[in-house]
């Protein structure tokens, strides 16, 4: 059953690309990376022209298909090196034309043989596929791939040495299905990287992940922190056992309570945030009726209560205002949090960040 959740999760996934695009950025590792794939470009390129005119090359000299090669292969190498990193779609374009490229080249190749051996390169575009793209995207990938395969085996075996295609076969497919298993565990190293392993939401980083994504699809986005009252009493009182219990039943009514839309993270040891697309008309009531929600009566007698603060901006109250940036939104949710807790806790206090209406917006407006 774990399995089977895994595997639709990860066939699911979307994989937020530009947050790994700035991951890399963030890390100095996306110039290196750029450089790494031009020079994959510029290799095929050399390739091409070494091949071209020899008994393994396509026919005539330098012939068509060689001649394509080397200038694909340099058009790909200076865009990689001389333009910014490309945007999803662009990426998508560029490794689909390079698998195109890959079937067209090889079966121009006269040395079957060798042709079927450069089906190897569909390694390297199905490794970036599988890093920076879904597992749809890598499914495609692969079933052209694979049919590659078939038609590279197919020429060497109505032609000399049908054991040895058969081998190639077998090779040719292993290489490309072990690409779907890389992306696979990497979906897993990933996903275990972004959730918290006690309760199973998201923790802080995948909190950061997500939370733009989310702003970007909705005009109005409403932040709610949550941090129990109290909760140091209910370890010292019953234990870590019974304290972890109660996170883990805190984290499930918050997520059953929450909807398909809300993204909900464990961000601290006792703290948690529901973000979600709310309005500011309704974020008070919402935020009131999740703190009801962590609050409920439980099968055990461990009842806690949470101190909850809201930051809510809605682009709908005012079109021409700059969105504010997702860390805003969770430090000022974070401060108003903790401004509840100072009032006793179990309470709601609202920040709006949208600015009034032809009014010039100085500040958070606190709502307690």
């Amino acid at each position: 059953m774990n399995d089977g959740r895994t595997l639709r999760a990860w066939w699911k996934d979307p994989v937020d690309y530009q947050w790994l695009v700035r991951t890399l950025a963030a890390r100095s590792a996306l110039v290196p990376l750029k450089v790494l794939i031009g020079f994959a470009g510029a290799a095929i390129a050399v390739m091409g022209a070494v091949i071209a005119g020899t008994p393994v090359g396509p026919p005539g000299h330098p012939g068509v298909a060689s001649t394509i090669g080397v200038i694909s292969g340099t058009l790909w190498a200076l865009r990689w090196w001389l333009l910014p990193w490309p945007n999803k779609t662009e990426s998508l374009v560029l490794i689909a034309c390079a698998d195109v490229l890959f079937t067209m080249e090889f079966l121009q190749l006269q040395d079957r043989l060798f042709g079927a051996m450069g089906a190897v390169l569909f390694l390297g575009t199905g490794s970036y596929l599988s890093f920076f793209h879904s597992a749809r995207a890598l499914a495609v990938h692969t079933v052209w791939a694979l049919l590659s395969v078939v038609v590279f085996s197919v020429r060497i075996a109505t032609g000399s040495g049908v054991h040895l295609a058969l081998a190639v076969a077998l090779l040719l497919s292993a290489v490309v299905i072990a690409t779907p298993a890389f992306q696979l565990l990497y979906s897993l190293l990933r996903t275990e990287s972004l959730s918290d392993p006690l309760t199973e939401l998201l923790n802080r980083r995948g909190l950061e992940n997500q939370l733009p994504r989310l702003m970007d699809h909705h005009a109005a986005i409403s932040v709610i922190c949550f941090d129990l009252d109290r909760f140091k009493s209910v370890n010292d009182t019953w234990g870590h056992r019974i304290g972890d219990l109660v996170l883990v039943r805190t984290a499930r009514r918050l997520r059953d309570a929450a909807g398909e839309t809300a993204v909900v993270a464990r961000t601290g040891g006792e703290e948690f945030v529901v973000a979600a697309p709310i309005t500011a008309a309704a974020a008070r009531k919402e935020a009131e009726r999740l703190c009801q929600v962590v609050a409920e009566p439980a099968e055990t007698t461990v009842v806690v209560t949470a101190s909850v603060g809201v930051a809510v901006f809605d682009a709908a109250a005012c079109p021409q205002c700059p969105r504010p940036a997702p860390d805003r939104l969770l430090h000022s949710a974070d401060a108003a949090m903790y401004r509840a807790k100072q009032s006793g806790g179990n309470h709601v206090v609202v920040d709006d960040l949208t600015p009034p209406p032809n009014h010039h917006h100085t500040g958070p407006r606190p709502r307690s």
